[in-house]
């Protein structure tokens, strides 16, 4: 049962910008056919929306593990999860970066959490997931690990 969970849904504004689909297809293809061109558009934009869909990663925080996109993790791997917001997050992106990381982000979600690995036989120092809530979602990992080792 998960104790968080959230799906990188593209932003309403991608939306937006894909119908532009529908106007450029009806102007190609008007010369041969206004018809064509309607129904070309519109199955354009409901392919795009369809792979927007399909190509969304979910995040679930469990009692036991990580999952972020194909990726999992058991919770006892990992340490104290941090959220970052705003410049923050564009730093752990960008300069703070250690090219070893995991990475599970998306461009147009503004924030990551840092989940550093605690396993000595893993080469990964740690993992960065974007997420639109990333207090809740640090909050979640650091509440379901290991309770054995809190006590």
């Amino acid at each position: 049962m998960p104790v968080y969970r959230e799906r990188l849904l593209p932003t309403p504004w991608m939306v937006l910008v894909s119908l532009l689909l529908v106007p450029a297809s009806i102007l190609i293809l008007a010369p041969v056919s206004l018809p064509a061109g309607i129904a070309t558009g519109i199955v354009l934009y409901l392919g795009v929306q369809a792979a927007f869909l399909v190509a969304s990663p979910l995040i679930e925080v469990t009692e036991t593990e990580l999952h972020a996109g194909k990726a999992s993790i058991p919770l006892a791997l990992t340490g104290e999860a941090t959220a970052h917001e705003g410049a923050d997050a564009t730093a752990e992106r960008g300069v703070r970066l250690d090219a070893r990381a995991w990475l599970l982000i998306r461009g147009w979600v503004p924030h990551v959490v840092k989940v550093p690995i605690v396993d000595d036989a893993d080469p990964t120092p740690y993992w960065i997931v974007s997420t639109r809530r990333p207090t809740e979602m640090a909050a979640a990992i650091n509440g379901s690990r290991r309770p054995s080792e809190t006590a």
